[in-house]
């Protein structure tokens, strides 16, 4: 078991402890996708930590997606929840880049593909997201790398 799932074990046990129930079915949620993905079609073992950190990625992104359409349709308290499901579920991720680093290792990537302008966006992109591995948002990452690419033209 790797660090991430035994965080992740013993957070279940404490909100179990502390009757915290937002944190309790998030947690056992977590869970029940980690066992989901252990015993999906060709996969032996425990998951490895990217495997683990993008499980993490995927379920906070669903519930953003999910409070943005909560909020479309009036529901305020759902979409809350569901808010405050991504923010706790994201203190299991790893610490966010900040924009500086996350500039650099555009620039690199950039140079590294010998991007000339905005149609380098995939293959810029590729790299980067293999370089920052959890620590960035695709939306922010992608947002840069346009700011990057625009700024090649100009």
């Amino acid at each position: 078991m790797i660090d991430l799932e035994k965080r992740v074990s013993d957070g279940l046990v404490a909100a179990m402890k502390g009757k915290r129930e937002m944190e309790l079915s998030t947690l056992r949620m977590l869970k029940a996708e980690f066992q989901k993905a252990k015993t999906e079609k060709g996969h032996e073992g425990d998951l490895s930590e990217d495997e683990v950190i993008s499980l993490i990625q995927r379920l906070v992104k669903q519930r953003r997606e999910a409070a943005d359409q909560y909020a479309a349709v009036g529901a305020g308290d759902r979409a809350a929840r569901e808010l405050q499901e991504a923010v706790f579920l994201e203190t299991y991720l790893p610490e966010q880049l900040p924009d500086e680093d996350l500039l650099q290792i555009v620039e690199e990537a950039g140079a590294a593909v010998k991007a000339v302008g905005p149609k380098d966006m995939g293959r810029v992109m590729g790299h980067v997201m293999a370089a920052v591995k959890g620590r960035a948002d695709g939306k922010r990452v992608k947002a840069t790398v346009q700011e990057y690419l625009q700024s090649l033209v100009e």
